[in-house]
């Protein structure tokens, strides 16, 4: 991974979208963002998706360069799919907390305890830990591929913990799951979220896989965060949502339904919100800096590539069979 510092000297009253703008078009870069981003740069991508849309955005993409709004692992994916393009992150120390919850050495470890079973992994995580599984899943596509493989097959799935064990109860199925989770989707408060349902009664609870079980047990609905957008897009489905993720995803849901409402689930702490700091480490400057340097490059050796994408390709291939 190249680890050279950006230049951090900014032209004074500088229009950051306009410039973002020309530079895009000047090197056919492309700006790839997740939800979960700062409504700023939501609205300068070129795409705004999940895992799973992101994956196949930067899988078809025809640009030179391309920007990664996202976390480390995300933009190793566009790497992994691009090996001969050059891959931007804004901010180098923009990790995730999944991630580091699985280290390659400990997991490999794991793995080789458990000789007769396949690796289902969740897209958050690194491309060491891609390189030792067979499939890659998200948390749209997760519940699908699980049940391509008959039952008595053998499953790891990693890292994600909570949304294993949300998998083993949709699917019926027993998988071993490694003990991962994501500090986001971990610190949200049942007592206060039905306080707060409580206070609000015609509200629906749409809650992501990744919160605890306990949590999950009250939602009314559970999906992806595009799963979660496209449901409160629907009529029938009510106007006022008690939303169970990242904050980020608020923006978009305000956008497609303006007079509908959305309250942030509260967290156990004393935060009014519940924000990935991970993700919020990017800002439109450092994507201009990125777009202008073209620093920080991700870069990942030709072996790791070479391992990390065949499971890559195969959830592709697979949600492309799904109608994903």
């Amino acid at each position: 991974m190249n680890t050279e510092k950006q230049n951090i000297e900014i032209e004074p009253g500088i229009d950051f979208v306009e410039q973002i703008n020309y530079l895009k078009k000047k090197k056919n870069a492309v700006i790839l963002a997740h939800y979960y981003q700062n409504t700023d740069i939501q609205d300068i991508a070129d795409y705004i998706g999940d895992s799973l849309g992101l994956a196949q955005q930067a899988e078809k993409t025809n640009a030179d360069m391309i920007l990664f709004a996202g976390v480390h692992f995300m933009a190793e994916t566009a790497k992994i799919l691009n090996p001969h393009k050059k891959v931007l992150i804004p901010d180098l120390n923009a990790g995730c907390s999944l991630a580091e919850s699985c280290p390659p050495n400990l997991f490999s470890a794991f793995k080789a305890k458990h000789p007769n079973h396949i690796v289902l992994t969740y897209i958050n995580c690194t491309a060491e830990i891609k390189a030792l599984s067979d499939v890659i899943v998200t948390s749209t596509n997760a519940v699908q591929i699980v049940e391509s493989y008959p039952k008595e097959q053998a499953i790891i799935f990693a890292p994600d913990k909570n949304l294993g064990a949300y998998i083993n109860k949709k699917t019926g199925r027993n998988m071993v799951l490694w003990n991962g989770a994501c500090e986001v989707h971990e610190i949200f408060s049942l007592e206060k979220l039905l306080k707060l349902k409580f206070q609000n009664p015609n509200t629906k609870i749409i809650a992501h896989p990744e919160c605890e079980a306990p949590l999950l047990e009250y939602a009314d609905f559970i999906g992806s965060t595009t799963a979660l957008l496209n449901f409160t897009k629907k009529p029938e489905n009510g106007n006022e949502f008690i939303v169970v993720t990242e904050t980020g995803i608020i923006h978009q849901m305000q956008k497609y339904s303006p007079n509908k409402k959305f309250i942030p689930a509260p967290p156990n702490n004393n935060c009014a919100c519940n924000d990935c700091p991970y993700m919020k480490l990017n800002t439109i400057e450092k994507i201009y800096l990125a777009l202008k340097n073209e620093q920080p490059e991700l870069i990942l050796s030709n072996e790791l590539i070479n391992k990390a994408k065949l499971p890559i390709l195969k959830m592709l291939e697979l949600s492309k069979k799904f109608g994903l």
